[in-house]
């Protein structure tokens, strides 16, 4: 009885190393998802990668976008950044340290333009 609950307890185990090294191969391999969301001024596009996040302002006159951003999880924050303007409603932040890590991030977006001020926040999964 003892033994097969010791058996039962290292599968599970195994079982759960998989699911987690599965996880960590696909976010690796896998393109960054957009993320959407939608506020009273702006509506946003976002994609985001280890070295670069990607704006675009599918509602709205942005004049300029910054980015902050927060890993809940590890209670990691990284300074705000301001992303540049690339075309219209369309804007880029890169550099080497925009995340610690890869994983599930915070992102709040704040815009400013004709509109006003306003902030959108949205989770996102960063990958390398």
């Amino acid at each position: 009885m003892m033994r097969s609950k010791g058996l039962r307890s290292l599968l599970v185990l195994a079982g759960l190393v998989a699911v987690v090294v599965a996880a960590f191969i696909v976010a690796r391999t896998s393109d960054p998802t957009p993320v959407s969301t939608t506020g009273t001024r702006y509506a946003v596009t976002v994609t985001a990668e280890r070295n670069a996040i990607d704006v675009r302002v599918d509602k709205g006159q942005a004049d300029t976008v910054t980015i902050d951003s927060v890993m809940l999880t590890m209670g990691h924050s990284m300074p705000e950044v301001t992303a540049r303007r690339t075309g219209p409603g369309h804007f880029v932040a890169e550099g080497d340290d925009l995340f610690l890590m890869t994983g599930a991030w915070e992102l709040s977006i704040r815009l400013t333009g004709p509109s006003g001020e306003e902030t959108l926040t949205l989770n996102t999964l960063v990958a390398d």
